[in-house]
């Protein structure tokens, strides 16, 4: 008996064992360190991140780091604070009277706060009896990181 043939699951979209170009939409696992080795993010156990290549979905370090890559290959990219989260802007540090955050606030925590008719996040950077410290960088920001990346699947933007 021959081969047999079927329909690919989803018409006009098949996978393809190309490498990765701009506008493809792919999938990965990835697991994201600090430069001590330190993981802050992980794919693994959930469902592998989907974004376009190129879309600005994702930081730019990990956007660029999949063009070229094929299905089943993986690499480890050092991203640097720029093509993460950006600089760490002192500006954005604020301290503030403690009696403004909720009762059981602790550092670390996510917040938000209304500034005019915007609201923005921030999160909790030092706690004191008195006063608190605010910040409105991504808590990230000023770090470069490193990312294990395991391309799982592309799926061509020419279809």
């Amino acid at each position: 008996m021959g081969p047999g043939f079927t329909h690919p699951p989803h018409p006009g979209k098949e996978k393809f064992m190309g490498e990765t170009k701009l506008g493809d939409r792919v999938q990965i696992h990835y697991t994201g360190r600090l430069e001590d080795g330190t993981v802050f993010d992980s794919s693994q156990g959930r469902d592998p991140l989907e974004f376009t290549a190129g879309g600005s979905e994702v930081i730019s370090g990990v956007d660029k780091a999949v063009l070229g890559m094929q299905p089943g290959e993986s690499k480890t990219v050092v991203v640097s604070a720029e093509d993460a989260y950006g600089a760490h802007t002192p500006g954005l540090e604020q301290r503030v009277p403690r009696k403004l955050l909720p009762e059981k606030a602790q550092v670390g925590d996510r917040l938000q706060a209304k500034v005019g008719e915007k609201v923005i996040l921030v999160w909790v950077a030092e706690l004191e009896e008195e006063f608190a410290v605010i910040d409105a960088n991504h808590p990230l920001a000023g770090q470069s990181l490193v990312f294990d990346i395991e391309l799982v699947s592309v799926e061509s933007k020419d279809g």
